[in-house]
């Protein structure tokens, strides 16, 4: 499967996508948004993986290339392929499919408990998502869900961590997380570590076991396999 990955900004950490479409035999290529001449034309990409940034959703007067690449997700989605949002990228697939997308009432920056939503088992998905995992989030924006889409996880600080629409994944939360990566991010953003109820300190954040990233990863294999699997079963 040729898999293109969407970046909104350098990256000098590592996460595990390109990886896991190593480990999986997929042809894995990124193209940066901002500034990119031209992204790549929809009959060459047979899933679109669109990850996190900086910059919310809604910003197309300060980020004027999120207009255009809003109007790309719109074709592509047309299409019928599917499509991965990752944290600002499920925020970006919201909105065009005409969900309102907005800033949350805190930020939500640590390793936090989700819980799987019931009506998720009813999903071509299933239960590919435990009950309850611990994963990884650095967001402050939020969405309401799409019409017709199906929620996938909640927290206890935002109702809406993911949800699963036609072709369309989208997931809050990073089970692509590395520790290499979270140290790119402590790092780079370290002044909105502000304590609060739900910012975690960099101790905190930076000091968990390597299992619990094992962990991510697997869960994000079964997740990819069985949502990709699907769609590969409804277009034959």
């Amino acid at each position: 499967m040729r898999i293109h990955c969407f970046q909104h900004t350098e990256y000098s950490g590592r996460d595990y996508f390109p990886e896991w479409a190593a480990r999986h035999g997929h042809d894995w290529a990124c193209t940066l948004v901002p500034g990119a001449a031209r992204l790549p034309n929809p009959r060459s990409v047979d899933c679109l993986v669109v990850l996190g940034g900086p910059m919310s959703a809604w910003q197309e007067q300060r980020y004027p290339w999120l207009a255009r690449e809003k109007r790309y997700l719109a074709r592509f989605i047309a299409g019928g392929k599917p499509v991965l949002g990752i944290c600002l990228g499920a925020q970006l697939l919201a909105d065009v499919l005409g969900a309102r997308t907005y800033q949350g009432p805190h930020k939500e920056i640590g390793w936090f408990e989700l819980e799987s939503a019931r009506e998720s088992l009813d999903t071509r998905i299933g239960a590919a998502l435990p009950p309850r995992f611990v994963t990884y989030l650095w967001h402050a924006d939020t969405y309401d869900l799409p019409q017709g889409a199906v929620r996938l996880a909640r927290s206890a600080a935002f109702e809406n961590q993911g949800f699963f629409w036609n072709n369309v994944l989208a997931l809050q939360f990073h089970l692509e997380v590395r520790p290499d990566w979270v140290e790119m991010l402590a790092r780079r953003d370290a002044h909105e570590l502000v304590p609060a109820r739900y910012v975690q300190s960099a101790a905190t954040i930076l000091g968990q076991p390597e299992s619990l990233f094992r962990e991510n990863n697997a869960l994000m294999d079964v997740l990819l396999q069985r949502w990709l699997a699907t769609q590969r079963l409804a277009e034959s």
